[in-house]
């Protein structure tokens, strides 16, 4: 049996591919400018500067909004953890380092734009909003490839990114569209414009190291979708803000598996492909199991999602009844 590659010869036979793709993200990456995003006009002094601080009626964004906008900004925030990530499981040389650094510059942007906007607008409790910073960033964030303990963490580490830059790209195009600002919206796919260069870049990488070690990355790729969460699993009333967030068609378990998974197992034709071992193909067996339990999940919430919707319109049908009587 043909052994694992190390994590120095993947990254060493994979510096060919990095390369190409760092040059092809430079060439489709727009330069753009967070303070364009942002209506500075509607900017006022809070009290510590004689101004007035936040009040929920200052804001134009509805809970849902809010929930979404908060969840997304804190993921943006915890981009040390991230650097902290890519850099241990890519390395700082060559196209490698020249990925890692220009990744961050672009995500550190999306952090500053959001809270310049949240800020400005008093969309936000900016007090809460830096609360829930300080607690997430102390906390910092886990991925699955220290979880799983592995010599190829690479592996590991380039799957999930692929798979999180996408399901990041949808939340916050979605977001965008429940914002009912267009403001917020054309920021927010700006942000996820972003995002899908990243995910090609990752992707692309994930399917040069399938092509190099098939069996090895695809139980990289299966582990990784097994064990799946957002990079905000751990904030300040994730679990709530999800929920809101899935009930409302921002991101959702079907979103999760037809806009997110199946894409991109397409892309890298997993279910197609001859260059599997047995080993290969047990971890195919368990990815498509996955995908099996993954719709089962889906209809599940939809069915419990469509009958919670109806109780509530049904009680606010009863309470406009009753308020016109």
């Amino acid at each position: 049996m043909a052994r694992d590659l190390t994590q120095l010869e993947l990254l060493q036979e994979l510096a060919p591919v990095a390369e190409d793709n760092v040059n092809r993200h430079l060439s489709m990456a727009k330069e753009w400018h967070p303070h364009d995003y942002v209506p500075w006009d509607e900017g006022r002094n809070f009290a510590a500067l004689g101004g007035v601080d936040w009040d929920i009626e200052q804001s134009q964004l509805d809970e849902v909004a809010r929930a979404a906008m908060i969840t997304n900004l804190l993921t943006e925030d915890n981009l040390p953890s991230y650097h902290r990530e890519i850099a241990e499981n890519f390395s700082q040389d060559g196209a490698w380092g020249t990925w890692v650094g220009r990744w961050t510059a672009e995500e550190n942007r999306h952090g500053i734009v959001m809270r310049d906007y949240l800020v400005v607008t008093r969309a936000v409790d900016p007090v809460q909003l830096e609360r829930f910073r300080m607690e997430h960033m102390t906390n910092g964030f886990a991925s699955p490839a220290d979880v799983m303990a592995s010599q190829a963490g690479f592996l590991y580490s380039v799957a999930y990114v692929t798979f999180q830059e996408l399901a990041t790209r949808v939340s916050h195009r979605n977001t965008g569209k429940v914002c009912k600002d267009p403001i917020a919206d054309r920021m927010l796919q700006r942000i996820a414009a972003d995002e899908n260069l990243h995910m090609i870049f990752y992707r692309n990488m994930c399917g040069a190291a399938l092509d190099l070690a098939p069996d090895q990355a695809l139980e990289a790729v299966t582990t990784i979708l097994e064990n799946f969460e957002m990079p905000g699993a751990g904030m300040p009333n994730f679990r709530r803000n999800g929920v809101l967030m899935a009930k409302n068609g921002i991101y959702d378990l079907r979103q999760h598996l037809e806009e997110v998974v199946q894409p991109v197992l397409r892309k890298w034709n997993i279910f197609d492909r001859t260059d599997f071992t047995a080993r290969g193909e047990a971890a195919r067996e368990r990815l498509a199991a996955h995908l099996e339990e993954l719709e089962r999940q889906a209809a599940k919430f939809e069915e419990q999602r469509d009958r919670m919707l109806a109780r509530e319109a049904k009680k606010r049908e009863q309470a406009a009844a009753k308020a016109s009587a």
